[in-house]
């Protein structure tokens, strides 16, 4: 059988919720708003599908550079090229300093 190189190949870990956090997320996650040239963190929740980056960008920092409907664009370093990107908030978190 051919293998697959879906988006979410070799993902099995990464986007699996621990048994206490199984479940739909609160709504607070989803209604939180960031300002252009914040930074923020990329954590997938994988109960929320729709807006949902691509698995490599897991764990990543990246800087708010827009907004398009409820997404928000961001722009991150992967290795010496900066990549765009979108995302729900759902899928973000603030950076604390």
């Amino acid at each position: 059988m051919a293998t697959s190189h879906g988006e979410k190949h070799c993902t099995r870990y990464k986007l699996k919720k621990t048994s206490r956090e199984r479940g739909l997320s609160p709504i607070s996650k989803a209604i939180q708003e960031f300002d252009c040239g914040q930074m923020v963190h990329i954590d997938i929740d994988p109960s929320v599908q729709k807006g949902m980056p691509h698995a490599r960008f897991q764990g990543k920092t990246g800087k708010i550079t827009g907004q398009r409907g409820r997404a928000y664009t961001l722009e991150i370093r992967d290795g010496n090229a900066m990549k765009e990107l979108i995302s729900l908030p759902q899928h973000l978190k603030p950076q604390k300093y």
